[in-house]
């Protein structure tokens, strides 16, 4: 996913940071587009780059 990311917006600055209990966020200046907590579910494939076009359209 980070890789689909850095292909798509090649100027981002992508972190990936480890954590427990099956964490799994994605921000974007700090502003969480996509939390598993959330949706107690997994991002489905593209969901991430979707939500991050969405945002761009948004601007």
């Amino acid at each position: 996913m980070a890789a689909d990311i850095a292909k798509k917006y090649p100027q981002a600055a992508i972190n990936l940071t480890p954590s427990s209990g099956g964490r799994f966020e994605v921000l974007r200046d700090g502003v969480p587009v996509f939390r598993k907590s959330w949706e107690k579910r997994h991002a489905k494939p593209g969901e991430i780059l979707a939500l991050l076009a969405e945002i761009d359209m948004e601007k």
